[in-house]
């Protein structure tokens, strides 16, 4: 119903900064709520960050509290991930997803909601 696209993962350094995002195809975009997820090599997908469908609550994982920042432009179909002061095990593959939720506060840290989600974008962290 919806596809998902990421970019702008690539090579960094430890310390320096990355703004993902993710491009919305659908024409009601604003009904989705919609998280980032992300995979390392050897371990399960995990939750980072999620927003609301209206951009008022956001959601974060513990290890990217103060670093990472969850944003949208629903004019745009676009969420968005910065982050600041990467470090090396920040490294994996970063996915986002859309959940169709009825609630326009709503926010989810599990898998489970998540309908639909993009082909991932790859960051990686050096020392």
């Amino acid at each position: 119903q919806v596809q998902l696209v990421e970019s702008g993962g690539g090579l960094v350094q430890a310390g320096g900064s990355l703004r993902l995002s993710c491009a919305a195809s659908g024409r009601f975009f604003s009904n989705y709520a919609m998280g980032w997820f992300r995979r390392a090599p050897g371990k399960e997908r995990e939750f980072v960050a999620a927003i609301s469908r209206s951009g008022g609550s956001t959601s974060y994982a513990d290890f990217v509290k103060g670093r990472f920042a969850i944003s949208r432009d629903n004019a745009k179909n676009t969420v968005y991930l910065q982050m600041n002061s990467l470090k090396p095990e920040d490294t994996a593959v970063y996915y986002c997803a859309a959940d169709p939720t009825l609630y326009p506060n709503r926010v989810s840290t599990t898998t489970a909601g998540y309908a639909y989600w993009g082909q991932g974008t790859q960051v990686t962290v050096s020392s």
